[in-house]
């Protein structure tokens, strides 16, 4: 994991410069996000945090090139998603982006397996097998490739999710409210799993959420307040979040 050595230089997975996201237009015009500056560090877990309605999915969506931004730029690795038209962008995200949300969207007549490596035959690309048997090994699913979503915890069907996305070695993982349709137990062993990837695997993993439990695994907490940048925390505990959260007005 990048440390504060002096030595180290810290590179941005993901970057944005004077964002700016607006809905509708006249009386009906919601500013989603208001010129916002923001480098997200490979590497590292990222938690996205701020009260509702703050821009905190909407931030998400634009990093990820899943919604157009109004105005500004923003890269990922050295490219600016902005210059990109939609076949470019498309390609973009399938190479470069992993997506993990609350809804796991398996196939349900897919083993485990089928599902984990499907983006790769929609690529026309052959599985790397070290490099999945690793992603595998690390996320505990090696005893559960040949079952179906059906005979799988929801634990273990977020964990399919998770190797998903990691199986094309992509850029950046984001995640919209991993742990939301979990319990907190299941919730705190995906959380464990999602560190494991940053740290055995090098994983670079943006998340939004809402739980300063889910938080204190980040690396980083970024605050969101009315669309704007309002602070950010370094390895902080729940209660840091939570006093963080409160003087948002959360």
């Amino acid at each position: 994991m990048p440390t504060s050595n002096p030595t180290t230089v810290t590179r941005a997975a993901v970057r944005a410069r004077d964002l700016t996201k607006t809905y509708g237009s006249g009386d009906t015009r919601v500013v989603a996000l208001d010129h916002v500056d923001v480098e997200l560090a490979e590497g590292e877990l990222t938690a996205i945090m701020g009260p509702s309605g703050s821009g905190k999915s909407t931030l998400m969506h634009c990093a990820a090139g899943l919604d157009d931004v109004t105005s500004g730029q923003v890269w990922v690795g050295d490219t600016d998603l902005t210059t990109l038209d939609d076949t470019r962008l498309t390609l973009l995200r399938r190479e470069q982006v992993g997506f993990v949300f609350q809804a796991f969207n398996l196939l349900p007549t897919l083993t485990a397996e089928a599902n984990i490596t499907l983006p790769l035959r929609l690529a026309g690309r052959t599985p790397d097998r070290e490099w999945f048997e690793h992603v595998v090994r690390v996320l505990g699913l090696t005893d559960r490739l040949g079952h179906k979503p059906t005979e799988l915890s929801g634990g273990q069907q977020q964990r399919v999710a998770v190797a998903r996305a990691l199986v094309m070695r992509p850029r950046v993982i984001f995640a919209d409210e991993p742990t939301g349709a979990l319990d907190s137990v299941t919730g705190h062993e995906l959380l464990d799993f999602l560190r494991r990837c940053v740290r055995e695997l090098g994983q670079t993993v943006v998340m939004v959420t809402h739980d300063p439990g889910a938080a204190t695994y980040a690396d980083r907490v970024l605050l969101l307040a009315d669309g704007r940048m309002a602070g950010e925390l370094r390895h902080p505990t729940a209660d840091d979040v939570l006093a963080a959260l409160r003087g948002l007005g959360a």
